[in-house]
């Protein structure tokens, strides 16, 4: 019989920090994200990596389905790490596990951020616990375009379902990749995270590119949303290709 992982199928109801309003919806001023005085002083007391404590930063996280929480207006107090890795293909461990309900980390991934010390914390406004990540916190599993040229908009959607256009505020990059001779390819998500496109995704996008005259040479690059996202100089594809 298959053990269930009690930190993640359970949530005790008595760890459950009450909302202020019983009917959870988005306000200006985030209310519905906070619990009482009394149970943030109980809640910074606890430990976060253990099953419980586990089931009780669900409980604080719990917006799924309205999208990603403000974050970035949260200061929180360090609670420290959580056994829990976000691996390249975009699946999630906890304690080694798998994680394989879909919600549930798109819940997590709703708390998500990373700092200017280049890690990555899970975050509620009563607690900041730390994760690993072993490349991009997202995957991009589907790209679609519309328009040519100048007008051209690519969009790509994540393996949690975010979907954004790259543009000046979602913009792509690619970074040589050491000891294969390739690249990898990350359209910004929100914040500092990224998500890093898929193989599949990739050779999608490749077709889209054109040789573009851009700072003072000529580059293999794509287009999205008016603005030029360099892949790699023109003699560069060349000598790829030869």
């Amino acid at each position: 019989m298959r053990r269930r992982n009690k930190g993640l199928d359970s949530h005790p109801r008595v760890l459950y920090p009450k909302l202020k309003s019983p009917h959870p919806t988005d306000k200006r001023d985030d209310s519905d994200y906070f619990v009482t005085m009394a149970e943030q002083n109980s809640l910074r007391n606890r430990a976060p990596a253990d099953a419980a404590g586990l089931s009780a930063l669900i409980a604080r996280a719990a917006r799924a389905g309205k999208g990603a929480a403000p974050v970035e207006r949260w200061n929180p107090e360090f609670c420290g790490d959580l056994d829990m890795e976000i691996r390249r293909d975009g699946t999630w461990f906890y304690l080694g596990t798998p994680i394989g309900r879909m919600p549930l980390v798109q819940l997590f991934s709703s708390v998500l951020r990373k700092d200017e010390d280049g890690r990555t914390y899970l975050v509620t406004p009563v607690e900041k616990v730390g994760i690993r990540v072993e490349d991009a916190p997202f995957v991009a599993v589907e790209m679609n375009v519309l328009g040519t040229g100048g007008d051209r908009v690519l969009t790509f959607r994540t393996n949690v379902g975010d979907v954004v256009e790259a543009g000046p505020d979602n913009p792509l990059r690619f970074v040589d990749e050491p000891g294969t001779g390739g690249l990898k390819p990350y359209v910004l998500v929100r914040g500092r995270l990224e998500a890093l496109l898929s193989r599949a995704v990739m050779y999608e996008l490749v077709e889209h590119g054109e040789e573009i005259e851009a700072g003072g040479g000529t580059v293999f690059a794509v287009r999205s949303h008016g603005d030029v996202y360099p892949i790699m100089t023109a003699e560069a594809l060349r000598r790829a290709g030869a």
